[in-house]
């Protein structure tokens, strides 16, 4: 076929169409995307999209979900916290960075202290990695955001004495930047 000019034209960008492909389980459903003439898969995180809506309107006390986190991308969030009344951190502010894979919420989201203050407690190391079982081996799907910030706050409210853990400085010196690549050893249930 001939364009007006007596050009073939070129492969047309088609229209953005979605065709849904299969639903999981988890409410994330995977679909297909035609931008070119052949499709692409992807992912539309779902039950992160119903996590992110909890978290804005119902968020656990002394969190509050950073908006400005979101607007580019829903896979990684910044949690803004105050350390709750009557516990060592109160008044102090603090920020929660979540990063989640394509796979969540089969896989834990990656969580971390980020910014200027990081909490000085057992469990918190310096670079913001945080030693707490529910972000690796004992993670269930079951769990989610609000869950993880319920467990931080219920960690730093705990707490007795605000130090560094023993293995600090070796630890940040040594570590990957990922703390869901570190082997863990919970060995302390107290601060």
């Amino acid at each position: 076929m001939l364009s007006p000019r007596g050009v073939t034209p070129a492969r047309q960008l088609l229209p953005l169409r979605l065709w849904p492909r299969r639903s999981w389980g988890d409410g994330s459903i995977m679909a297909s995307m035609q931008t070119t003439g052949r499709r692409v898969e992807v992912w539309f995180p779902k039950r992160l999209q119903k996590e992110l809506l909890a978290l804005q309107n119902d968020p656990p006390p002394g969190m509050t979900l950073n908006e400005k986190s979101v607007q580019n991308s829903i896979t990684q969030w910044i949690v803004d916290m105050e350390g709750a009344p009557g516990t060592l951190y109160e008044g102090e502010k603090f920020q929660l960075l979540f990063k989640f894979s394509s796979r969540y919420p089969f896989d834990s989201p990656q969580v971390m202290f980020t910014g200027e203050n990081i909490p000085v407690h057992p469990h918190v190391y310096s670079n913001g990695h945080i030693c707490l079982s529910i972000l690796t081996e004992d993670w269930s799907p079951a769990l989610s955001v609000q869950s993880v910030c319920l467990s931080i706050i219920s960690m730093l409210s705990s707490c007795k004495e605000k130090r560094r853990p023993p293995d600090n400085s070796f630890y940040v010196r040594t570590c990957n930047k990922n703390p869901k690549k570190t082997k863990w050893w919970y060995h302390d249930d107290t601060c």
